[in-house]
């Protein structure tokens, strides 16, 4: 069986970064981030589906007038 070189080295590695991703998980759950973020998204997507939101797509659309005949004609 072959040895992997600098084991240790990778161990090491691992858990130094298992230990900083957990403490960002667990800053982010004390400080509501995940609620903060929930909401926020939550608001975005109703407004992506208001009215408002549709005029707007519609009239930023650069081809809308391009669309046009191809809808009448077909």
């Amino acid at each position: 069986m072959k040895k992997i070189k600098f084991l240790d080295w990778y161990v090491k590695i691992g858990v130094a970064a298992a230990i900083v991703g957990g403490g960002m998980e667990l800053f982010m759950i004390k400080t509501g981030f995940y609620d903060k973020v929930t909401e926020l998204e939550a608001e975005k997507r109703a407004w992506e589906n208001s009215p408002e939101a549709e005029a707007r797509r519609e009239a930023l659309n650069p081809w809308r007038h391009l669309d046009t005949p191809a809808k009448k004609s077909s």
